[in-house]
């Protein structure tokens, strides 16, 4: 008598039902994953299937930096373009400004390779620059697609000269019927930009057959979509024993900073993993600034001693985890286009709880009112952070604006700590509403300018949505 076909509980038709509606993508199975934990097995990986490739490649990135890395990746995708293959590149503009320009895309230009950018400066989009494809997607031929943190940088491998170590980031290597998911991802933002792919790309003649048995969402975020926030939200509310994040760039909202604090009010076990020194000290600063809601709450913090953590990934209750592109802020999860897989797996997840604790025996953790931050077991040495004059001044002007809205609002009472900053924000008001009252040019001529900038953005795309339909 054959076996009865497999058919899960109530509970967890309503778990995927709930998890499917939040993230925007369903449950794709039958796939096989693989984890780098650096730049250097990564990149190697990425080379050795582009190198591969016989019909398509489909590379996004937000940075292609113009340095040793970034012209091997750039060689080798020529070299594919002059084989036949069809290559398609997108890249940040506000990514790559500074790191590399159109120098580095010439060899893949003349072989045929194709390359758009993302959301760069326009007349007819002043406030285009709010919205950046944070994406770091790779699918090669229908047959392996990429997906993570890491950027096409010689900075992800540190100076080892300099003695500066690698930093610290994760991406997965995806094969299975979810790499489908990654060329309508990746097909979705190609359009934004001018002719959609042809349909000998994003439509195979047969459907791309089991790897292995890993289940998971490939959850690719749209500006305003907001996807993975949900999820996010919603892993936060459901998880039972442990949930486990890191991030680069960490700048908590209050409903997803609620969400940590009740699951550890119910005993859940949170942790957060975030950069010690950070490439962008401003962000760290104000990271840092959210630290002690969460530390009163019974969440545990840890910085990371090496040159950065960059990676983006979280894992709950040694079944369910997270890696890609989105940072923990309001950037990521509301204005970007990023994209993550959210797998549901125990093996892959236990394999990233691993690698969590690893993680921890290289970090310091931060405890409240201790004078220097706590050693975590198997701690090496610790380097200070280095926040630069950018950084304190950005936490500064935070700590003036949340003193000010409060006091404004009265929305919480406020503390002894809060009267400098109250005082203050008091005088730079002041001081704002007197230069408003003598020298109005001073505000209204940028305004004016602005408003009629806007105006014709918005008249010419009317008059183009007018002819196109």
């Amino acid at each position: 008598m054959p076996d009865a076909p497999f058919r899960p509980s109530p509970q967890r038709q309503l778990a995927e039902q709930a998890l499917s509606r939040a993230a925007g993508a369903p449950l794709v199975a039958g796939n096989a994953l693989d984890l780098h934990v650096d730049a250097a097995s990564a990149y190697a990986a990425w080379l050795a299937a582009i190198r591969s490739a016989t019909d398509h490649i489909l590379f996004a990135n937000y940075i292609f930096r113009d340095d040793d890395v970034g012209r091997e990746f750039a060689a080798a995708l020529a070299e594919r373009a002059r084989a036949g293959v069809r290559v398609c590149v997108t890249r940040d503009w506000l990514g790559c400004l500074g790191q590399s320009g159109l120098r580095l895309w010439r060899e893949l230009l003349a072989a045929g390779g194709e390359l758009r950018t993302y959301n760069a400066p326009r007349l007819l989009s002043p406030f285009g620059w709010l919205s950046r494809d944070h994406r770091k997607l790779l699918v090669i031929d229908r047959t392996v697609g990429f997906v993570g943190g890491i950027c096409v940088s010689s900075a992800w491998l540190g100076d080892p000269a300099r003695g500066v170590p690698a930093w610290r980031d994760s991406a997965v290597a995806i094969r299975g019927p979810a790499v489908d998911e990654l060329v309508q991802a990746f097909a979705a933002v190609w359009a934004q930009m001018g002719p959609a792919l042809p349909d000998t790309v994003l439509q195979a003649a047969t459907p791309i057959a089991d790897a292995g048995t890993v289940d998971l969402r490939v959850v690719a975020a749209l500006p305003n979509t907001a996807g993975l926030y949900r999820l996010d939200q919603l892993v936060a509310g459901i998880a039972r024993r442990n949930l486990w994040l890191a991030d680069a760039y960490f700048v908590g909202v209050a409903p997803y900073v609620q969400a940590l604090i009740a699951a550890a009010h119910d005993g859940v076990d949170v942790r957060l993993l975030v950069p010690g020194s950070s490439d962008i000290p401003a962000v760290g600063s104000v990271s840092r600034l959210g630290y002690r809601p969460l530390l009163e709450a019974g969440i545990r913090v840890f910085e990371w001693n090496g040159s950065m953590m960059h990676a983006k990934t979280a894992v709950a209750d040694s079944r369910w985890a997270r890696v890609g592109s989105t940072n923990l802020n309001l950037a990521s999860w509301i204005g970007n286009c990023e994209i993550d897989v959210a797998v549901e797996d125990a093996s892959f997840a236990q394999r990233m709880e691993a690698q969590y604790e690893d993680d921890l025996a290289h970090a310091t953790e931060v405890v409240l009112r201790s004078p220097r931050p706590r050693r975590h077991e198997g701690d090496g040495e610790h380097g200070r952070p280095q926040g630069g004059s950018s950084g304190r001044a950005a936490a500064s002007a935070l700590r003036i604006a949340n003193s000010v809205g409060a006091a404004i609002t009265n929305r919480r009472l406020l503390g002894a700590a809060e009267a400098a900053p109250l005082l203050l924000g008091t005088l730079v008001i002041l001081l704002l509403s007197v230069v408003a009252l003598l020298w109005p040019h001073l505000f209204a001529w940028p305004l004016g300018v602005l408003g009629l900038w806007t105006t014709l953005a918005l008249a010419v795309r009317l008059v183009q949505l007018r002819r196109r339909h």
